[in-house]
């Protein structure tokens, strides 16, 4: 958890019952995570409890059904739900590592997270689906700041016309050819999902030469 950024730990169950020096050892520099752990009563309501501020609450399961849930999201399709709603918190509901969450206790989550695996083996240590799990999410919400807004069909549109009239500068437009070389960049910059940085400074090379162009022509 504290290697993909996730600290807050939920455990619906009684902390003497857990033997905490085992847990500090093993967590190594993350006994922190421990030592804030929120406790709450063993059962479906220590459960409903532990969850009810969650914006989503997502069950692991490998196993489907009709008292259970009828289809599961994979981590990556949970884990861009969960983006979505970055003001409201997202839990991730982990069974025991022998018997994994009843019925009853996915039934009080929003939806079924499945990791995909062989069906031949399905079945992953605890340690690994959260892992996995957490790390899915972690990727998300650092995709998200990461990201940016790619430009729009509009702006495109804009794009070419000024690249456009800089290549017509040029003179490569001199007789014909400036519609289909227009369709041509409309349909490649649309699916390079461009920045505004990054158009404008394809605008800029392109006025570049038309100027050098033109200099070069005023020189003759």
């Amino acid at each position: 958890m504290m290697t993909m950024a996730c600290h807050d730990l939920r455990i619906v169950g009684n902390r003497d019952e857990i033997d905490e020096g085992q847990v500090k050892t093993l967590a190594v520099h993350a006994g922190e995570v421990w030592d804030n752990a929120r406790f709450f009563p063993p059962g479906i309501e220590g459960l409903k409890a532990a969850i009810q501020d969650c914006a989503l609450a997502a069950g692991t399961t490998r196993r489907m059904g009709m008292k259970r849930k009828s289809w599961g999201m994979t981590p990556a399709q949970f884990a861009h739900l969960a983006t979505q709603n970055h003001q409201g918190l997202a839990a991730v509901v982990f069974g025991n590592e022998r018997t994994g969450l009843t019925d009853e206790e996915l039934d009080c989550c929003s939806l079924a997270v499945n990791i995909p695996s062989n069906p031949a083996f399905p079945s992953l240590n605890l340690s690994h689906a959260v892992q996995i799990l957490t790390w899915t999410l972690f990727n998300a919400y650092d995709e998200r700041k990461r990201g940016y807004l790619p430009i729009t069909q509009e702006r495109v549109t804009a794009m070419i016309g000024s690249i456009s009239a800089d290549i017509t500068r040029i003179g490569l437009f001199k007789r014909t050819g400036r519609t289909g070389n227009d369709r041509f960049l409309t349909e490649i910059l649309s699916r390079a999902a461009l920045s505004e940085g990054e158009a404008q400074r394809i605008e800029k090379l392109f006025h570049r030469m038309a100027y050098v162009k033109s200099a070069d022509d005023g020189d003759k």
